[in-house]
């Protein structure tokens, strides 16, 4: 059931605690493995309204990274007025690179025509016209795709609770 897990979240998950832990690739390995741990362990008490674990996973890796950091003692050398700003660039970061993974995931959800029109359009930010001959439909197409797309798009994301301005 781990390898489940880390088979679907490894590589998201990743990403999001090597910024947390500053690059820090090996202690990076050891707060997936932890988080990962915990989530096998509370398995069955798991309750997600989208079927992705990855919120409840970033903030379980995010503690996790937090109490390593309190039981090692370290503590930056910034002066007093430096650590506010710099905790709120942190938060920012990560509030980013959460939002990042929600909406890959959202993406994910797609299917493979939408997925493919819309990283075309927005992604690739190609115009209608661009998008139409990279993929080989014609204009109309794209514009009726990328309309469904977007309120699939829509709906994936408020199914995980993030909505689109």
């Amino acid at each position: 059931m781990v390898r489940a897990l880390y088979r679907e979240y490894g590589s998201p998950l990743m990403a999001f605690v090597v910024r947390l832990t500053g690059g820090d690739r090996r202690w990076a390995e050891d707060v997936v493995q932890e988080t990962l741990v915990r989530a096998w362990r509370n398995l069955g008490e798991l309750r997600t309204d989208n079927g992705s674990l990855m919120p409840w996973l970033a903030t379980v890796a995010r503690r996790v990274v937090i109490d390593d950091r309190r039981r090692s003692g370290t503590r930056p050398l910034d002066t007093v007025e430096e650590i506010p700003e710099r905790a709120n660039a942190v938060a920012a970061e990560d509030d980013r690179l959460l939002r990042e993974i929600v909406v890959t995931d959202a993406m994910l959800s797609l299917s493979p025509a939408h997925r493919q029109v819309l990283t075309e359009t927005f992604l690739r930010d190609r115009t209608l016209q661009e998008a139409a001959e990279t993929i080989g439909v014609p204009v109309g197409t794209v514009k009726s795709r990328v309309y469904y797309a977007m309120r699939a798009l829509r709906i994936a994301l408020e199914e995980r609770g993030v909505g689109l301005p």
